[in-house]
């Protein structure tokens, strides 16, 4: 478990990673850089990558809470997965 936050360099490639096709996973993803950036751990961005593997529908799906974890793919169902899926829910 790695808590050192995420250096500049790291935290670049990941916001790249992270653009998706859908606009609305995009929104989820934007306004979680807006609030984690500065905060956000290498677990977490480990994490946040591992999320970034699904498809668009998949994470779009579990963003809004219409299918687990375990339903897309259940080795993403622990906990630093669930920590920053519950991060990007956050509402403003």
């Amino acid at each position: 478990m790695n808590d050192e936050i995420i250096g500049e360099r790291g935290l670049s490639k990941l916001k790249w990673r992270c653009r998706r096709g859908l606009l609305e996973n995009d929104l989820f993803i934007e306004r979680f850089f807006q609030r984690f950036s500065a905060s956000l751990t290498i677990r977490q961005a480990d994490a946040l990558g591992a999320l970034m593997d699904l498809s668009d529908n998949d994470l779009l799906d579990v963003n809004l809470a219409r299918k687990t974890l375990e339903q897309v793919d259940a080795q993403l169902d622990r906990d630093d997965v669930r920590e920053v899926l519950k991060m990007l829910r956050e509402p403003l």
